[in-house]
Protein backbone atom coordinates (compact mmCIF):
# COMPACT_ATOMS: atom_id res chain seq x y z
CA UNK A 1 0.00 0.00 0.00
CA UNK A 2 1.60 3.65 -0.84
CA UNK A 3 0.86 5.80 1.67
CA UNK A 4 -1.11 8.99 1.56
CA UNK A 5 1.82 11.40 2.53
CA UNK A 6 4.23 9.75 -0.64
CA UNK A 7 0.89 10.60 -2.64
CA UNK A 8 1.14 13.87 -1.72
CA UNK A 9 4.83 14.37 -2.33
CA UNK A 10 3.95 14.49 -6.23
CA UNK A 11 1.37 17.75 -5.59
CA UNK A 12 2.27 20.21 -8.31
CA UNK A 13 -0.42 22.91 -5.92
CA UNK A 14 1.12 23.24 -2.47
CA UNK A 15 -0.82 25.09 -0.59
CA UNK A 16 0.73 28.08 2.21
CA UNK A 17 -1.51 28.19 5.01
CA UNK A 18 -3.83 31.13 5.13
CA UNK A 19 -2.42 32.54 8.06
CA UNK A 20 0.70 32.96 6.48
CA UNK A 21 -0.55 35.21 3.29
CA UNK A 22 -1.87 38.84 3.71
CA UNK A 23 -4.42 40.77 0.87
CA UNK A 24 -3.51 43.81 0.17
CA UNK A 25 -5.87 46.70 -2.26
CA UNK A 26 -2.93 46.65 -4.95
CA UNK A 27 -3.68 43.14 -5.29
CA UNK A 28 -7.24 42.85 -5.09
CA UNK A 29 -7.64 45.43 -8.01
CA UNK A 30 -5.03 43.26 -10.28
CA UNK A 31 -7.58 40.42 -9.19
CA UNK A 32 -10.32 42.30 -10.39
CA UNK A 33 -8.73 43.56 -13.90
CA UNK A 34 -7.24 40.02 -14.14
CA UNK A 35 -11.18 38.41 -14.41
CA UNK A 36 -12.44 41.19 -16.58
CA UNK A 37 -9.55 40.08 -19.07
CA UNK A 38 -10.18 36.98 -18.56
CA UNK A 39 -14.26 37.14 -19.46
CA UNK A 40 -13.03 39.44 -21.91
CA UNK A 41 -10.74 37.09 -23.98
CA UNK A 42 -12.86 34.27 -23.15
CA UNK A 43 -16.34 35.43 -24.92
CA UNK A 44 -13.90 36.44 -27.79
CA UNK A 45 -12.71 33.06 -28.39
CA UNK A 46 -15.73 31.49 -27.91
CA UNK A 47 -17.26 34.06 -30.31
CA UNK A 48 -14.39 32.98 -32.70
CA UNK A 49 -15.26 29.48 -32.10
CA UNK A 50 -18.81 29.52 -32.99
CA UNK A 51 -18.71 31.92 -36.07
CA UNK A 52 -18.00 30.66 -39.92
CA UNK A 53 -14.80 30.56 -41.71
CA UNK A 54 -13.93 30.06 -44.84
CA UNK A 55 -11.00 29.24 -47.38
CA UNK A 56 -11.11 29.65 -50.69
CA UNK A 57 -9.15 28.35 -53.39
CA UNK A 58 -8.98 27.56 -57.61
CA UNK A 59 -8.81 24.63 -58.78
CA UNK A 60 -9.69 22.41 -62.16
CA UNK A 61 -12.77 22.57 -63.08
CA UNK A 62 -14.41 19.15 -61.94
CA UNK A 63 -17.68 19.91 -62.72
CA UNK A 64 -20.63 16.75 -61.68
CA UNK A 65 -22.97 18.10 -64.56
CA UNK A 66 -21.08 16.85 -67.49
CA UNK A 67 -19.75 18.39 -70.81
CA UNK A 68 -23.14 20.81 -71.16
CA UNK A 69 -24.06 24.30 -69.33
CA UNK A 70 -27.51 24.56 -69.08
CA UNK A 71 -28.03 28.58 -70.15
CA UNK A 72 -31.68 30.12 -69.10
CA UNK A 73 -32.42 33.53 -70.46
CA UNK A 74 -35.91 35.88 -70.81
CA UNK A 75 -34.81 38.69 -73.50
CA UNK A 76 -37.76 41.08 -74.89
CA UNK A 77 -37.08 42.43 -78.20
CA UNK A 78 -39.02 45.60 -78.84
CA UNK A 79 -38.67 46.06 -82.55
CA UNK A 80 -38.41 41.52 -83.52
CA UNK A 81 -41.33 39.69 -84.82
CA UNK A 82 -42.14 36.25 -83.09
CA UNK A 83 -42.61 35.23 -86.49
CA UNK A 84 -38.77 35.48 -87.48
CA UNK A 85 -37.00 35.54 -84.42
CA UNK A 86 -34.92 32.90 -84.32
CA UNK A 87 -32.50 31.09 -81.88
CA UNK A 88 -29.56 30.14 -82.57
CA UNK A 89 -26.53 28.16 -80.66
CA UNK A 90 -22.61 27.61 -82.37
CA UNK A 91 -19.05 26.97 -80.52
CA UNK A 92 -15.65 26.35 -81.53
CA UNK A 93 -16.19 22.43 -82.06
CA UNK A 94 -18.60 23.08 -85.14
CA UNK A 95 -22.00 22.74 -83.18
CA UNK A 96 -24.24 24.66 -85.30
CA UNK A 97 -27.88 24.80 -84.24
CA UNK A 98 -30.33 27.06 -86.09
CA UNK A 99 -34.08 28.43 -84.95
CA UNK A 100 -33.90 25.95 -82.13
CA UNK A 101 -37.62 25.56 -80.36
CA UNK A 102 -37.72 22.92 -78.31
CA UNK A 103 -37.28 24.60 -75.31
CA UNK A 104 -37.64 28.24 -76.58
CA UNK A 105 -41.46 29.88 -75.94
CA UNK A 106 -42.53 33.05 -77.70
CA UNK A 107 -44.58 35.93 -76.39
CA UNK A 108 -45.94 38.83 -78.63
CA UNK A 109 -45.63 42.10 -77.13
CA UNK A 110 -46.14 45.72 -77.99
CA UNK A 111 -43.16 48.34 -77.55
CA UNK A 112 -43.83 48.78 -73.91
CA UNK A 113 -42.58 44.94 -73.33
CA UNK A 114 -46.62 43.93 -72.56
CA UNK A 115 -47.79 40.56 -73.80
CA UNK A 116 -50.72 40.84 -76.47
CA UNK A 117 -51.90 37.58 -76.11
CA UNK A 118 -51.37 33.79 -75.78
CA UNK A 119 -47.63 31.76 -76.80
CA UNK A 120 -47.04 32.60 -80.02
CA UNK A 121 -47.02 29.24 -82.29
CA UNK A 122 -44.28 28.91 -84.97
CA UNK A 123 -45.53 25.77 -86.39
CA UNK A 124 -43.43 23.05 -88.20
CA UNK A 125 -40.70 24.98 -90.02
CA UNK A 126 -40.55 24.01 -94.18
CA UNK A 127 -37.46 22.67 -95.20
CA UNK A 128 -38.20 23.71 -99.29
CA UNK A 129 -41.13 26.05 -99.94
CA UNK A 130 -42.12 25.80 -103.84
CA UNK A 131 -42.00 27.97 -106.19
CA UNK A 132 -43.70 28.88 -109.77
CA UNK A 133 -41.61 28.13 -112.90
CA UNK A 134 -43.82 30.51 -114.71
CA UNK A 135 -41.49 33.44 -116.80
CA UNK A 136 -42.14 36.89 -115.27
CA UNK A 137 -44.61 38.52 -117.79
CA UNK A 138 -45.39 42.13 -116.79
CA UNK A 139 -48.50 41.84 -118.68
CA UNK A 140 -50.73 39.52 -116.01
CA UNK A 141 -51.60 42.22 -113.11
CA UNK A 142 -54.57 39.88 -111.85
CA UNK A 143 -54.19 41.66 -107.94
CA UNK A 144 -55.43 44.88 -106.71
CA UNK A 145 -52.97 47.25 -105.57
CA UNK A 146 -53.23 47.96 -102.08
CA UNK A 147 -52.00 51.43 -100.49
CA UNK A 148 -52.88 52.97 -96.69
CA UNK A 149 -56.26 54.98 -98.58
CA UNK A 150 -57.58 51.89 -99.32
CA UNK A 151 -56.56 48.98 -97.86
CA UNK A 152 -59.45 49.15 -94.94
CA UNK A 153 -61.98 49.70 -98.07
CA UNK A 154 -60.63 46.40 -99.35
CA UNK A 155 -60.70 44.81 -95.66
CA UNK A 156 -64.57 45.53 -95.47
CA UNK A 157 -65.90 45.19 -98.39
CA UNK A 158 -65.00 41.28 -99.07
CA UNK A 159 -65.20 38.39 -96.51
CA UNK A 160 -61.87 37.26 -97.56
CA UNK A 161 -58.43 39.72 -98.26
CA UNK A 162 -55.51 38.25 -98.86
CA UNK A 163 -52.57 40.19 -98.98
CA UNK A 164 -48.95 40.03 -100.88
CA UNK A 165 -46.42 42.40 -99.16
CA UNK A 166 -43.39 42.53 -100.73
CA UNK A 167 -40.52 44.39 -101.31
CA UNK A 168 -39.51 44.75 -105.07
CA UNK A 169 -35.87 44.59 -104.73
CA UNK A 170 -36.09 41.30 -102.65
CA UNK A 171 -35.49 38.03 -104.53
CA UNK A 172 -37.93 36.00 -102.95
CA UNK A 173 -40.70 38.78 -103.66
CA UNK A 174 -39.86 38.40 -107.10
CA UNK A 175 -39.92 35.08 -107.29
CA UNK A 176 -43.28 34.86 -105.90
CA UNK A 177 -44.96 37.77 -108.05
CA UNK A 178 -45.54 35.61 -111.46
CA UNK A 179 -47.41 32.99 -109.28
CA UNK A 180 -49.29 35.42 -107.54
CA UNK A 181 -50.84 37.23 -110.54
CA UNK A 182 -51.31 34.27 -112.33
CA UNK A 183 -53.40 33.02 -109.18
CA UNK A 184 -55.17 36.51 -108.39
CA UNK A 185 -56.17 36.26 -112.18
CA UNK A 186 -57.55 33.47 -112.01
CA UNK A 187 -59.44 33.86 -108.95
CA UNK A 188 -60.78 37.12 -109.87
CA UNK A 189 -62.35 35.49 -113.15
CA UNK A 190 -63.73 32.51 -110.49
CA UNK A 191 -65.07 34.58 -108.23
CA UNK A 192 -65.72 37.59 -109.83
CA UNK A 193 -65.81 40.84 -106.91
CA UNK A 194 -68.81 42.42 -108.76
CA UNK A 195 -70.66 39.54 -108.34
CA UNK A 196 -69.75 37.39 -105.90
CA UNK A 197 -67.76 39.41 -103.28
CA UNK A 198 -65.86 36.60 -101.41
CA UNK A 199 -62.19 37.13 -101.66
CA UNK A 200 -60.14 39.37 -103.45
CA UNK A 201 -55.94 38.80 -103.74
CA UNK A 202 -53.83 42.21 -103.22
CA UNK A 203 -50.49 43.51 -103.00
CA UNK A 204 -48.49 46.23 -101.50
CA UNK A 205 -45.40 47.43 -101.81
CA UNK A 206 -43.56 47.95 -98.45
CA UNK A 207 -41.06 50.28 -100.10
CA UNK A 208 -43.75 52.67 -101.36
CA UNK A 209 -46.40 52.02 -98.24
CA UNK A 210 -43.67 51.74 -95.30
CA UNK A 211 -46.61 52.78 -92.29
CA UNK A 212 -49.02 50.22 -93.23
CA UNK A 213 -46.42 47.48 -93.77
CA UNK A 214 -45.42 49.06 -90.50
CA UNK A 215 -48.99 48.86 -88.49
CA UNK A 216 -49.08 45.10 -89.93
CA UNK A 217 -45.66 44.22 -88.46
CA UNK A 218 -44.01 43.19 -91.68
CA UNK A 219 -40.15 42.62 -91.24
CA UNK A 220 -39.96 39.82 -94.01
CA UNK A 221 -40.33 39.82 -97.51
CA UNK A 222 -42.73 38.64 -99.13
CA UNK A 223 -45.13 37.77 -95.90
CA UNK A 224 -48.32 36.66 -96.87
CA UNK A 225 -51.46 37.81 -94.64
CA UNK A 226 -55.28 36.40 -94.91
CA UNK A 227 -57.60 39.24 -93.38
CA UNK A 228 -61.22 38.03 -92.31
CA UNK A 229 -63.81 40.55 -92.92
CA UNK A 230 -65.47 41.12 -89.24
CA UNK A 231 -62.05 39.20 -87.14
CA UNK A 232 -59.97 42.00 -88.10
CA UNK A 233 -60.77 44.24 -85.27
CA UNK A 234 -58.58 46.31 -82.98
CA UNK A 235 -57.87 45.38 -79.60
CA UNK A 236 -56.78 47.22 -76.58
CA UNK A 237 -52.94 47.00 -77.90
CA UNK A 238 -53.93 48.40 -81.41
CA UNK A 239 -53.41 45.05 -83.25
CA UNK A 240 -55.26 43.02 -85.83
CA UNK A 241 -56.10 39.54 -85.64
CA UNK A 242 -55.34 37.70 -88.94
CA UNK A 243 -53.43 34.64 -90.23
CA UNK A 244 -50.01 33.83 -92.04
CA UNK A 245 -49.54 32.34 -95.07
CA UNK A 246 -46.53 29.73 -95.29
CA UNK A 247 -47.51 27.48 -97.60
CA UNK A 248 -46.20 26.76 -101.22
CA UNK A 249 -46.01 29.84 -103.29
CA UNK A 250 -46.72 28.39 -106.70
CA UNK A 251 -49.46 29.19 -108.67
CA UNK A 252 -51.62 25.93 -108.37
CA UNK A 253 -50.77 25.86 -104.33
CA UNK A 254 -51.93 29.41 -104.25
CA UNK A 255 -55.20 28.66 -106.55
CA UNK A 256 -55.74 26.07 -104.21
CA UNK A 257 -55.43 27.70 -100.80
CA UNK A 258 -57.81 30.38 -101.96
CA UNK A 259 -60.12 27.77 -102.83
CA UNK A 260 -60.31 26.63 -99.20
CA UNK A 261 -60.94 30.06 -97.96
CA UNK A 262 -63.80 30.46 -99.95
CA UNK A 263 -65.10 26.68 -99.31
CA UNK A 264 -66.06 27.45 -95.70
CA UNK A 265 -68.16 31.12 -96.02
CA UNK A 266 -71.76 30.16 -96.59
CA UNK A 267 -72.07 28.51 -92.59
CA UNK A 268 -69.42 28.80 -89.17
CA UNK A 269 -70.48 25.12 -88.97
CA UNK A 270 -69.27 24.39 -92.80
CA UNK A 271 -66.16 26.37 -91.74
CA UNK A 272 -65.25 24.56 -88.68
CA UNK A 273 -65.87 20.86 -90.10
CA UNK A 274 -63.67 21.73 -92.96
CA UNK A 275 -60.90 23.32 -90.96
CA UNK A 276 -61.30 19.81 -88.99
CA UNK A 277 -61.03 17.94 -92.29
CA UNK A 278 -58.31 20.23 -93.85
CA UNK A 279 -54.80 18.86 -92.87
CA UNK A 280 -53.73 21.78 -95.43
CA UNK A 281 -55.14 24.86 -93.73
CA UNK A 282 -53.50 23.65 -90.56
CA UNK A 283 -49.81 22.95 -92.18
CA UNK A 284 -49.99 26.46 -94.35
CA UNK A 285 -52.14 29.26 -92.27
CA UNK A 286 -50.90 30.38 -88.62
CA UNK A 287 -51.95 32.99 -86.80
CA UNK A 288 -49.63 35.79 -88.17
CA UNK A 289 -48.15 38.31 -84.98
CA UNK A 290 -50.07 40.31 -83.00
CA UNK A 291 -47.42 43.10 -82.36
CA UNK A 292 -44.30 44.07 -83.44
CA UNK A 293 -41.92 42.77 -80.67
CA UNK A 294 -41.33 39.28 -79.02
CA UNK A 295 -40.33 38.09 -75.50
CA UNK A 296 -38.05 35.01 -75.92
CA UNK A 297 -37.54 32.98 -73.01
CA UNK A 298 -36.52 29.36 -71.89
CA UNK A 299 -33.21 27.52 -72.14
CA UNK A 300 -30.42 25.88 -73.96
CA UNK A 301 -27.81 23.53 -73.44
CA UNK A 302 -24.66 24.85 -74.70
CA UNK A 303 -21.32 22.64 -74.41
CA UNK A 304 -18.32 23.73 -72.23
CA UNK A 305 -16.41 25.39 -74.79
CA UNK A 306 -15.98 28.59 -76.37
CA UNK A 307 -19.56 29.45 -78.48
CA UNK A 308 -21.97 31.67 -79.19
CA UNK A 309 -26.04 32.38 -78.46
CA UNK A 310 -27.51 34.49 -81.17
CA UNK A 311 -30.42 35.61 -81.55
CA UNK A 312 -31.44 37.21 -85.00
CA UNK A 313 -34.69 36.99 -87.91
CA UNK A 314 -34.33 34.31 -90.11
CA UNK A 315 -36.07 32.64 -92.56
CA UNK A 316 -35.07 30.33 -95.57
CA UNK A 317 -37.89 32.04 -97.69
CA UNK A 318 -37.93 35.53 -96.83
CA UNK A 319 -35.36 38.81 -97.24
CA UNK A 320 -35.25 41.46 -94.56
CA UNK A 321 -33.98 44.98 -94.84
CA UNK A 322 -31.42 45.30 -92.34
CA UNK A 323 -31.41 49.27 -92.89
CA UNK A 324 -34.95 48.55 -91.07
CA UNK A 325 -33.65 45.98 -88.50
CA UNK A 326 -33.84 46.89 -84.95
CA UNK A 327 -32.39 44.82 -82.33
CA UNK A 328 -32.56 46.82 -79.36
CA UNK A 329 -33.45 44.04 -76.40
CA UNK A 330 -34.14 44.34 -72.30
CA UNK A 331 -32.70 41.10 -70.80
CA UNK A 332 -34.88 40.46 -67.99
CA UNK A 333 -33.22 37.13 -66.62
CA UNK A 334 -29.65 35.49 -67.99
CA UNK A 335 -27.90 33.17 -65.61
CA UNK A 336 -26.10 29.56 -66.16
CA UNK A 337 -26.03 26.26 -64.49
CA UNK A 338 -29.35 24.74 -61.86
CA UNK A 339 -31.66 27.17 -60.65
CA UNK A 340 -30.78 27.80 -56.72
CA UNK A 341 -33.99 28.16 -54.83
CA UNK A 342 -34.11 31.10 -52.42
CA UNK A 343 -33.77 29.51 -49.44
CA UNK A 344 -30.97 27.64 -50.64
CA UNK A 345 -29.17 31.29 -51.72
CA UNK A 346 -30.08 32.70 -48.34
CA UNK A 347 -28.64 30.08 -46.55
CA UNK A 348 -24.94 30.83 -48.78
CA UNK A 349 -25.12 34.25 -48.47
CA UNK A 350 -25.02 34.06 -44.75
CA UNK A 351 -22.23 31.68 -44.70
CA UNK A 352 -20.45 33.92 -48.20
CA UNK A 353 -22.31 36.76 -48.51
CA UNK A 354 -20.94 37.36 -51.79
CA UNK A 355 -21.51 34.75 -53.77
CA UNK A 356 -24.34 35.07 -56.25
CA UNK A 357 -23.39 38.75 -56.58
CA UNK A 358 -22.57 37.92 -60.41
CA UNK A 359 -25.03 34.79 -61.09
CA UNK A 360 -27.42 37.08 -62.74
CA UNK A 361 -25.99 40.86 -63.58
CA UNK A 362 -27.38 41.31 -66.26
CA UNK A 363 -30.99 40.80 -64.79
CA UNK A 364 -33.19 44.53 -66.08
CA UNK A 365 -30.23 45.56 -68.27
CA UNK A 366 -31.31 47.34 -71.45
CA UNK A 367 -29.72 48.04 -74.27
CA UNK A 368 -31.22 50.31 -76.87
CA UNK A 369 -29.86 51.04 -80.16
CA UNK A 370 -29.75 54.74 -80.17
CA UNK A 371 -30.50 56.95 -83.19
CA UNK A 372 -27.10 57.85 -83.81
CA UNK A 373 -25.66 54.95 -84.70
CA UNK A 374 -27.86 54.06 -87.85
CA UNK A 375 -28.71 50.95 -89.46
CA UNK A 376 -27.06 47.62 -89.59
CA UNK A 377 -26.10 47.68 -85.60
CA UNK A 378 -25.34 44.32 -83.95
CA UNK A 379 -25.53 43.98 -80.41
CA UNK A 380 -23.05 41.50 -78.83
CA UNK A 381 -21.76 40.31 -75.16
CA UNK A 382 -19.18 38.81 -74.31
CA UNK A 383 -19.42 36.76 -71.12
CA UNK A 384 -16.69 35.10 -69.12
CA UNK A 385 -18.19 32.18 -67.26
CA UNK A 386 -16.39 30.93 -63.76
CA UNK A 387 -18.10 28.46 -61.58
CA UNK A 388 -18.29 28.62 -58.07
CA UNK A 389 -18.66 25.15 -55.11
CA UNK A 390 -19.59 25.57 -51.79
CA UNK A 391 -18.73 23.05 -49.24
CA UNK A 392 -19.91 23.01 -45.58
CA UNK A 393 -17.73 21.80 -42.88
CA UNK A 394 -19.67 17.88 -43.20
CA UNK A 395 -17.95 17.90 -46.95
CA UNK A 396 -21.84 18.51 -47.92
CA UNK A 397 -22.15 20.37 -51.33
CA UNK A 398 -24.53 23.35 -50.64
CA UNK A 399 -24.14 24.63 -53.94
CA UNK A 400 -23.02 25.05 -57.61
CA UNK A 401 -23.58 27.75 -59.15
CA UNK A 402 -22.14 29.82 -62.47
CA UNK A 403 -21.30 33.79 -62.10
CA UNK A 404 -20.13 35.85 -65.22
CA UNK A 405 -18.76 38.75 -65.86
CA UNK A 406 -20.30 40.97 -68.83
CA UNK A 407 -19.13 43.17 -70.87
CA UNK A 408 -21.25 44.94 -74.30
CA UNK A 409 -20.43 47.06 -76.84
CA UNK A 410 -22.14 47.88 -80.43
CA UNK A 411 -21.15 47.33 -83.54
CA UNK A 412 -22.21 47.89 -87.63
CA UNK A 413 -22.84 44.84 -89.44
CA UNK A 414 -22.24 44.30 -93.10
CA UNK A 415 -25.35 41.52 -93.13
CA UNK A 416 -28.53 41.49 -90.66
CA UNK A 417 -27.76 43.04 -87.57
CA UNK A 418 -28.24 40.06 -84.70
CA UNK A 419 -27.60 40.17 -80.89
CA UNK A 420 -24.81 38.09 -79.94
CA UNK A 421 -24.25 36.69 -76.41
CA UNK A 422 -20.28 35.25 -76.93
CA UNK A 423 -19.86 32.65 -74.21
CA UNK A 424 -16.33 32.19 -72.34
CA UNK A 425 -16.21 29.43 -69.80
CA UNK A 426 -13.12 29.39 -67.65
CA UNK A 427 -11.41 26.06 -67.12
CA UNK A 428 -10.55 26.76 -63.66
CA UNK A 429 -13.78 26.86 -61.04
CA UNK A 430 -14.19 28.75 -57.58
CA UNK A 431 -13.79 26.52 -54.23
CA UNK A 432 -15.00 27.42 -51.36
CA UNK A 433 -15.19 25.18 -48.69
CA UNK A 434 -15.97 25.99 -44.35
CA UNK A 435 -13.67 25.75 -41.82
CA UNK A 436 -13.96 22.79 -39.66
CA UNK A 437 -13.06 24.20 -35.96
CA UNK A 438 -11.27 22.46 -33.54
CA UNK A 439 -13.13 21.91 -29.92
CA UNK A 440 -9.77 20.94 -28.26
CA UNK A 441 -8.30 23.89 -29.94
CA UNK A 442 -10.50 26.06 -28.43
CA UNK A 443 -10.22 24.57 -25.07
CA UNK A 444 -6.48 24.70 -25.70
CA UNK A 445 -6.80 28.94 -26.00
CA UNK A 446 -9.47 29.47 -23.28
CA UNK A 447 -6.34 27.37 -20.96
CA UNK A 448 -3.90 29.68 -22.44
CA UNK A 449 -6.14 32.57 -21.55
CA UNK A 450 -6.62 32.02 -18.25
CA UNK A 451 -2.99 31.01 -17.29
CA UNK A 452 -1.33 33.32 -18.88
CA UNK A 453 -3.54 35.56 -17.40
CA UNK A 454 -3.37 35.10 -14.32
CA UNK A 455 0.92 34.45 -14.45
CA UNK A 456 1.16 38.27 -16.08
CA UNK A 457 -0.98 39.37 -13.31
CA UNK A 458 1.12 37.42 -10.43
CA UNK A 459 3.82 39.19 -11.62
CA UNK A 460 2.68 42.26 -12.18
CA UNK A 461 1.33 42.11 -8.32
CA UNK A 462 4.72 40.83 -7.07
CA UNK A 463 6.12 43.67 -8.73
CA UNK A 464 3.78 46.28 -7.52
CA UNK A 465 4.17 44.69 -4.27
CA UNK A 466 8.26 44.41 -3.95
CA UNK A 467 8.15 48.30 -5.06
CA UNK A 468 5.68 49.61 -2.57
CA UNK A 469 7.98 47.81 0.24
CA UNK A 470 10.88 49.50 -1.33
CA UNK A 471 9.37 52.75 -1.16
CA UNK A 472 8.59 52.63 2.43
CA UNK A 473 11.94 51.48 3.32
CA UNK A 474 13.31 54.35 1.82
CA UNK A 475 10.46 56.30 3.78
CA UNK A 476 11.89 54.61 7.36
CA UNK A 477 15.36 55.44 6.33
CA UNK A 478 14.51 59.31 5.86
CA UNK A 479 12.66 59.62 8.99
CA UNK A 480 15.73 58.12 10.95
Amino acid sequence: MISSSKIKSVDFYRKIPRDLTEASLSGAGLSIAAALCMVFLFGMELNSYMSVSTSTSVIVDKSSDGDYLRMDFNISFPALSCEFASVDVSDVLGTNRLNLTKTIHKFSIDSNLTPTGAEFQSGTSTDHIKHGNEAHEESIEGCVVLTTQNFDKYAHQFAITVVNFYAPWCYWSQRLRPSWEKAAKIIKERYDPETDGRIVMGKVDCTAEGDLCRRHHIQGYPSIRIFRKGSDVRSDHGHHEHESYYGDRDTESLIKTMEHLVAYLPSESQKLAFEEKSSVARNIKRPAPSAGGCRIEGYVRVKKVPGNLIVSARSDAHSFDASQMNMSHVINHLSFGRKVSPRVMSDVKRLIPYVGSSHDRLNGRSFINAQDLGANVTMEHYLQIVKTEVITRKDYKLIEEYEYTAHSSVAQSLHIPVAKFHLELSPMQVLITENQKSFSHFITNVCAIIGGIFTVAGIMDSILHNTIRLMKKVELGKNF
